[in-house]
């Protein structure tokens, strides 16, 4: 479990024990109930935990619920101890001093395969029929349609295998609706189409798998939709994502804050299960990362392991991702609950850190070819050069980029990402301004010139740097358009792919060339060719682009072809 340990004895008071409780086959020991910083702050607001109501919570479930498919199907929901202690009893055990639910909103992120939808489909229908809730309206929703009926036909299936819940819950499956009669309380799976979700009167929400939701849009709509309601529950539960700007990041965020008693806030609930919940793959957190090939990453992740989890399956798994880096990401999102910077790597990060040698002394001797990608002015920019093999067959690349002085440390908030540590250690040039100074960059070019002086051609995108490109030729450098479509970019790529792979690259740690190249998703045709794709990557992939284009250059020029301009000063068009 993620949350930071409590030690010392109990508050008094933090447990108000119910008289009127009477004893049952309800498993609950109180000594097993974990106390955060964020519960103990909770305590002096006048908040307090209520047995009764979490043993009425956990009686529901092992007494009414029954699984329905797999090898615990038709049997009793006989729950672990992470979905008793750490979900179900502090999450609706806990009350406000005026004797209502203490929590509003709950973020619950674990990996798959640990029965989350199924722990999902349960709470539903708790809220649905036994929260104590006259007209209550509980509703899934997710990113699709499809998504948002799976938690919904999980509990459709534990009402038909329940005798006491067929009795006084009706389904209708054309309208993807549960109705209990006795309360005046329905329960539907809700669509996407956002419009149609203003006016719902909610009590209970589950959003099934958040970060799969591209927008905000259906979050804020649904997020009030329980403003009149007297204690509304909203339960986002999903597995890691991979972009940083979407509702789910900044829940996970939020939730992290929580966790680490950094923000106190008693009515939200907060619970991460990962192998990494610090994020130190992010680069920004002095966290080690655990080696995420271990049974200890994987217990640590999974709290199911060894129960609905066969560990054999996922040293299975695991062994089959160390081999794809496209697996390696999935994995880590979907079974160590790691977020990534990508979809889908291109690069393994063992192969990548394996080319981060040193740099040869005489690269100021050798020939090399350069490549420009400019990104909108207020973007980063980036220059790479790329210089000939030695007689080993490594080859070492240098890299720039640049950024608006103005919005860095916005960019340092918004994006996560040291880019004020960056500048200061010189990897990443800050120009005046809160857009890119183009004559910052072309000055800088002819400064590498003087430093490299076989400098041989530069390549760049002919639709977003012709005047700057006109005014480097002007000085002596020669320059070359390299298509940025897929043939253009399909035959560099794939070079720089093999040289990774071959660990015959030498980037020398440049941290901001490893970011990139940490954030790059590729796309692909029929016929195999492969680009990096900068609107399926959701962080900035332009140094890793600008060696792309590098190489190109390097290999749009013939052997014959680079002596006659080195010595005439040809300009290739």
């Amino acid at each position: 479990m993620s949350r930071v340990d409590f030690s010392g004895s109990l508050v008094d008071g933090w447990f108000l024990p119910d008289p009127k409780v009477r004893k049952s086959d309800v498993e609950f020991n109180v000594d097993k109930l974990f106390i955060s910083p964020q519960d103990k702050a909770a305590i002096q607001h006048g908040c307090y935990f209520d047995e009764a109501a979490a043993k009425r919570v956990l009686r529901f479930f092992e007494k009414y619920l029954k699984h329905s498919k797999g090898r615990w199907a038709g049997k009793p929901f006989k729950l672990l101890d992470w979905q008793r202690y750490d979900i179900l009893a502090p999450l609706l055990g806990w009350k406000r001093p005026d004797g209502t639910r203490r929590f509003r909103i709950a973020y619950i992120e674990i990996p798959k395969k640990n029965g989350k939808s199924t722990l999902s489909s349960g709470i539903a229908l708790y809220l649905l029929m036994a929260d104590g809730e006259r007209g209550a309206e509980v509703y899934t929703a997710a990113a699709d349609r499809d998504q948002a009926k799976i938690v919904f036909k999980e509990s459709e299936k534990m009402v038909r295998a329940s005798k006491p819940l067929s009795k006084r819950l009706k389904i209708v499956p054309s309208k993807n609706t549960i109705v209990h009669y006795a309360s005046g309380s329905v329960y539907r799976a809700l669509s996407a189409d956002v419009p149609t979700k203003e006016g719902l009167n909610i009590s209970g929400l589950i959003f099934d798998e958040l970060h799969a939701q591209r927008t905000r849009d259906l979050w804020d709509t649904l997020r009030y939709g329980g403003a009149a309601r007297e204690q509304p529950l909203i339960i986002s539960i999903t597995t890691a994502g991979f972009d940083r700007h979407s509702i789910c990041w900044e829940q996970h965020e939020y939730a992290r804050k929580i966790l680490k008693g950094v923000v106190d806030d008693d009515a939200f609930f907060a619970y991460i299960a990962s192998t990494n919940w610090e994020d130190a793959e992010a680069r920004v957190s002095d966290v080690v990362e655990i080696d995420w090939r271990t049974p200890e990453a994987w217990y640590m992740a999974n709290p199911s392991l060894g129960h609905t989890i066969k560990e054999a399956d996922f040293a299975q798994e695991c062994k089959e991702a160390q081999e794809s880096p496209a697996k390696q990401n999935t994995f880590k999102r979907y079974r160590l609950n790691i977020w990534t910077r990508a979809e889908t790597r291109w690069f393994s990060p063992e192969k990548w850190n394996a080319c981060g040698g040193n740099l040869p002394s005489d690269l100021a001797e050798r020939h090399c070819w350069g490549g420009l990608d400019l990104s909108s002015t207020t973007d980063l920019s980036s220059f790479s050069l790329i210089f000939e093999a030695d007689k080993e067959g490594f080859v070492p690349v240098l890299s720039w980029s640049w950024c608006p002085d103005e919005s860095l440390m916005d960019r340092v908030r918004r994006d996560k990402v040291p880019y004020d540590l960056w500048a200061e250690q010189g990897f990443l040039s800050p120009t005046p301004g809160n857009v890119i100074d183009y004559d910052f960059i072309f000055h800088k070019i002819l400064e590498i010139k003087e430093l490299y002086p076989y400098l041989q051609v530069i390549g760049f995108d002919r639709y977003s740097a012709t005047q700057l490109m006109i005014q480097i030729e002007e000085n002596g450098i020669d320059t070359i358009p390299i298509r940025q479509s897929m043939t253009g970019m399909s035959a560099p790529s794939k070079e720089l792919e093999r040289l990774i792979v071959g660990g015959r690259l030498i980037h020398a740690g440049n941290p901001v060339l490893t970011w990139a190249a940490d954030n790059v998703v590729t796309i692909s045709d029929a016929s195999e060719n492969i680009r990096p794709s900068k609107e399926k990557s959701t962080e900035r992939i332009d140094p890793i682009v600008s060696l792309v284009i590098a190489i190109g250059a390097r290999d749009s020029v013939k052997p014959e072809e680079a002596n006659v301009y080195q010595e005439r000063g040809l300009v290739i068009l």
